[in-house]
């Protein structure tokens, strides 16, 4: 959501910062993966790339689609800042609309106290936190079809069996875990549940392209289709081109 100057100066390249810590670096670099094969598969395609989303431009872009209903934030700096960030395809007239938005979250360390001998630890709230983001990021994309958001959650809490699972359940509107969920669905599309991947196993980077890639082309289909591939100044190539 950046305003257009700053656009501008990104439409010349996506750039994706690197230089974070961790699990969130590694998943930026998969992330780097899926935007070269996205430019690979779709000619001329301008990409953006926006580590957060602040909230009064979240409600700012409400304002214009619902005219009668109010919104508020309370903070100008308060933002939705997922670990992968926000890719956006642009189209000709500067607009931004997203194509993937990436969480990794990680939790539990009860199998690492018991092999130390020590008692087990309640277990945490990491999911509780990502339930608040992926509120936002719903609301934000209520004008759309599609919900191009996935986790990834690992960590002894989510082995099979782990009643975290459930809590994770709850925010995906009580759809499957590890099954893509990108099109919104039920009567009128009512259930804008986005994709979730948990498991106690540490995911993997070139795991994370294959889903994420998956997840983006297909919104990029979705826009085109909606409004037009000539709308993004691209088209996509025969499959023959790809790979």
């Amino acid at each position: 959501m950046s305003n257009k100057k700053e656009l501008r100066q990104q439409r010349n390249g996506t750039v994706i910062n690197l230089t974070s810590k961790g699990q969130e670096k590694m998943v930026l670099k998969a992330l780097d993966v899926v935007v070269k094969r996205l430019q690979k598969r779709f000619k001329n395609i301008q990409l953006v790339h926006e580590p957060l989303w602040l909230l009064k431009d979240i409600i700012n872009r409400l304002k214009v689609q619902y005219p009668d209903v109010d919104f508020k934030c309370y903070h100008e700096k308060s933002s939705m800042k997922p670990d992968g960030g926000i890719l956006s395809i642009v189209s000709k007239s500067g607009y931004q609309y997203p194509i993937l938005i990436i969480e990794k979250k990680n939790q539990g360390t009860n199998d690492l106290r018991a092999s130390e001998g020590k008692k087990r630890q309640a277990q945490g709230n990491a999911i509780e936190r990502l339930g608040k983001n992926v509120i936002g990021f719903r609301v934000a994309m209520m004008q759309e079809a599609i919900f191009p958001f996935v986790c990834f959650g690992d960590g002894c809490d989510f082995c099979n069996g782990s009643s975290i699972l459930d809590r994770v359940v709850t925010i995906a509107m009580f759809g499957q875990l590890n099954k893509e969920y990108l099109h919104n669905i039920g009567p009128s599309g009512v259930f804008n549940r986005g994709t979730f991947y948990f498991r106690d196993r540490v995911w993997k980077k070139p795991e994370i392209e294959e889903i994420a890639y998956s997840i983006a082309e297909k919104s990029v289909y979705y826009y085109f289709s909606k409004y037009s591939d000539k709308e993004f100044g691209s088209s996509p190539m025969s499959v023959g081109d790809f790979r």
